[in-house]
């Protein structure tokens, strides 16, 4: 072993072992004593039967009866006791007030707590709902702005076309009316005229010879630049028209018309649909007259080409050409 493996260590060893060893036995044998039952300590109480007394005779037997002490002592007793009684029962009733009112305190804590969370609850969702009515009026007033300003830009838009027509009537008319006064200051005028031919010719319930001077005496349309019809452009494939027939004008309108054609191969228009796209004016009395101008018209023939060849006629009306 390591703590032996010198000679002072075993010598050190074996005198430490002598010596606990003769401890032990001296504590055995001669350590502190102790009586059983130990000794009493005190102070020493004079030999009495009652709770009072007088003289310096120590008596060796129980006094007499003297005053019927017992019953005074038994009075004193029992008033004791009673006071000791009265205490306790307000003991145990202070007790159970203060018990009482502790639960009372707790519940009505309790009570204040539950509503205030319920108070607080009710206050957020008053307050979400204010949130989201306040954000539903916003976008309800934003849509009607954004309403009220598409139609006023269309108000406005209306207005503008409609100022736009206007002008382009009052102007035209104005350029008819300078016609007329041109003419009328070249014939000098209807009723200042000096021919001698009587008669007339229109559909008006007036007198006059309704035409222009520039106009055509075998015509029979009384509008338009003085010719027979506005001109026109032929598209078919790689066939050429024939015959040109140019539409009569029977209003007071101008502009394009564009006329779909169907033809056979003997050069007939079977099929005439005018006012298709490209067209500027829609007008029906432009329409009709185009549409027959357009069935009038002859292609030369073409055994190669489709049973229903489509192509188009353009038609120019124009009331100052």
């Amino acid at each position: 072993m390591g703590f032996l493996d010198t000679k002072n260590k075993r010598k050190s060893a074996v005198l430490t072992s002598l010596i606990m060893s003769l401890l032990l036995v001296a504590i055995f044998f001669f350590g502190l004593k102790y009586l059983d039952p130990p000794e009493e300590y005190g102070i020493a109480v004079n030999f009495g039967t009652s709770d009072v007394g007088q003289g310096n005779v120590q008596p060796k037997a129980p006094l007499k009866p003297a005053g019927n002490p017992v019953e005074a002592n038994q009075e004193e007793v029992q008033e004791e006791a009673q006071e000791q009684i009265k205490e306790e029962v307000t003991t145990k009733a202070e007790q159970t007030e203060v018990e009482e009112s502790a639960t009372t305190t707790e519940e009505v804590l309790t009570q204040e707590t539950e509503d205030a969370i319920a108070i607080k609850k009710a206050e957020e969702a008053r307050k979400k709902q204010e949130a989201e009515d306040r954000k539903k009026e916003e976008e309800r007033l934003e849509r009607e702005r954004i309403e009220a300003e598409r139609k006023e830009q269309e108000r406005l838009e209306a207005e503008r076309i409609e100022r736009e027509r206007q002008e382009a009537i009052a102007k035209k008319k104005a350029e008819e009316d300078a016609k007329k006064a041109k003419l009328d200051a070249m014939i000098g005028g209807v009723k200042n005229a000096s021919g001698t031919e009587e008669g007339g010719e229109g559909n008006d319930n007036q007198a006059g010879d309704k035409g222009k001077i520039t106009g055509d005496p075998n015509a029979s349309g009384y509008y338009g630049n003085g010719g027979s019809g506005g001109d026109g452009d032929y598209n078919l494939g790689n066939r050429k028209p024939l015959s040109r027939p140019k539409p009569d004008y029977i209003c007071d309108e101008e502009g394009l018309v564009v006329v779909r054609i169907e033809v056979d191969q003997n050069g007939y228009v079977i099929k005439a649909t005018p006012g298709v796209k490209g067209t500027t004016n829609s007008a029906e009395c432009l329409k009709s007259q185009a549409k027959e101008a357009a069935l009038k018209t002859r292609w030369n023939s073409d055994s190669n080409a489709p049973s229903k060849q489509v192509g188009t006629i353009k038609y120019r009306f124009s009331l100052s050409q």
